[in-house]
């Protein structure tokens, strides 16, 4: 029997026989791609197998890990995997935590970036007022006496110039005065003018001796009053008391000006100037405000507070200031330009001051910065940050202990920035300065130290590149600029006129 014996002569056969084989075909096909799908999901295992996981954990409490996933057992949120290649799991970038967009929201993080803006060039302190101890007027005894009479006078009254404090009998003086009318009768004019003298040597005031010429008869009770209207601030007479010579029985001090003492971090030591205009408000005078001039440094710190001692001198009109009364201050005027954060973005450690970098991805990474002058909520940033860069300015310290258990190191001041476009200066290094020589394509500036490098304050030449930067300056200036250092070496990039420092 041959192969084709066994095909059925009939129309309605050779049917039944394509019928089958057609069925066998389809049955041999869905076979085949039964067969080819367990590769692709051998590979997909594959790919998930490439980023082991290590731990779950809540990233609100960091340093509690699980086993497997599920919810936190401290917060209503869903455990996050950590995987051993570093949450990213792009080698190609700097070490980054990476977080996504709804963790980021349940952290309430809050991302800016860093902006050039206007500083307030002042400084901020609080101080107290005192006496001006340069206006003090003490009264003394100039002959020995006794006293007679007082005039109801006590330590903290306040007075004004010419006030009475006490009577004095003065013998001494009552023979001395009968003399001089007894040597001026008999016309003898040398005689006389020597007994008047003797008057004046005895320590009797000009106005004694002149009522004495006119009266003709001898004034041996004196009455001492205040040189000077102020605040008695000792007073050490009484009744009937006995004195001698030179004795001290009052001290007066003037009111007219008072010192305000304010407590400066030393930080802000290198910007005090004596002679920098100086504004004060009080408490007690809301909306007015009192100017001085800072007239002088003290010469000691406070080691408790590491603050200095500044002493502003204030007019006082009406002697409305009273010593002991509390102010805040601000010292020297004016506004300068600087890179600004947030001054809640910075991350104190003690031994340096941290921001937390934002990258592309929800990649986070802690960066070491130099923080400068602060104010307005917003802090300075000499060093480690370029315009631009995005920082985290809430939620910043869980991101960084994130990153603490993760072991990503910190970059460094200097450090490469990831963000800055190509061919930017990474960093851009900012101080103080006074203008020595300017030139064409050069500037020669007197500088503050630039902690960022290791600089000392010195004298040296920078690059000036765009004279535009110093039009309207000239030698002499104090001026704040910043500088980056290309291969040609350190060039000015942007300067700005300091006012009233």
């Amino acid at each position: 029997m041959t192969p084709t014996d066994l095909i059925p002569r009939t129309p309605v056969g050779r049917a039944v026989i394509l019928a089958i084989l057609a069925s066998g075909a389809i049955g041999f096909g869905v076979a085949r791609l039964t067969e080819q799908a367990p590769p692709a999901a051998s590979s997909s295992s594959a790919a998930t197998d490439e980023r082991k996981i290590l731990y779950w954990y809540d990233p609100m409490t960091p340093t509690a890990h699980f086993d497997k996933p599920g919810k936190s057992p401290f917060m209503d949120m869903q455990l996050v995997p950590r995987y051993a290649d570093g949450a990213g799991g792009n080698t190609d970038a700097a070490p980054a935590v990476s977080i996504d967009s709804a963790q980021l929201q349940r952290l309430g993080a809050r991302i800016v970036a860093a902006e050039r803006g206007p500083l307030p060039s002042g400084i901020t302190a609080t101080g107290s007022l005192d006496f001006n101890q340069r206006d003090v007027a003490v009264v003394q005894a100039r002959s020995g006496g006794f006293v007679q009479r007082v005039y109801a006078r006590a330590p903290n009254d306040i007075v004004a110039a010419g006030a009475p404090i006490a009577d004095l009998l003065v013998p001494e003086w009552g023979g001395a005065q009968a003399e001089y009318l007894a040597v001026r009768r008999t016309g003898d004019a040398a005689l006389a003018q020597a007994a008047r003298q003797r008057l004046a040597l005895l320590g009797m005031p000009p106005s004694m001796i002149a009522a004495v010429d006119r009266s003709g008869r001898p004034r041996n009770v004196m009455t001492i009053t205040t040189p000077v209207g102020g605040v008695i601030k000792t007073l050490n007479v009484h009744a009937g008391m006995t004195l001698a010579q030179g004795q001290t029985l009052a001290e007066v001090n003037g009111l007219g000006t008072v010192w305000l003492n304010a407590a400066v971090p030393e930080a802000n030591s290198a910007r005090l100037r004596i002679g920098a205009p100086a504004r004060a408000s009080f408490a007690g005078f809301p909306g007015e405000t009192f100017t001085g001039r800072v007239t002088a440094v003290l010469p000691q710190a406070d080691m408790a507070s590491h603050t200095l001692t500044v002493r502003i001198e204030l007019p006082n009109r009406g002697g409305r200031l009273l010593p002991g009364m509390f102010a805040t201050v601000t010292l020297g005027d004016g506004m300068r330009e600087a890179l600004l954060v947030p001054s809640e973005a910075l991350i104190r450690t003690g031994t340096r001051t941290l921001v937390m970098l934002a990258g592309d991805g929800g990649r986070f990474r802690p960066a070491e910065v130099q923080s400068g002058a602060e104010a307005g909520g917003r802090t300075e940033i000499l060093a480690g940050l370029s315009e631009g860069e995005k920082v985290v300015a809430s939620g910043q310290f869980l991101i960084d202990s994130e990153a603490s258990l993760s072991g990503i190191a910190a970059r460094p001041i200097g450090g490469a920035s990831t963000e800055a476009p190509a061919g930017k200066a990474a960093t851009v290094y900012e101080t103080t300065g006074r203008i020595e020589q300017i030139a064409a394509g050069s500037i020669t500036l007197s500088h503050q130290p630039v902690p960022a490098l290791g600089w000392p304050a010195m004298t040296m030449s920078f690059a000036l590149p765009n004279p535009v930067l110093a039009k309207g300056l000239k030698t002499g200036d104090q001026v704040r600029f910043g500088f980056d250092q290309p291969p040609s070496g350190p060039t000015i990039r942007r300067m700005t006129k300091v006012v009233g420092q």
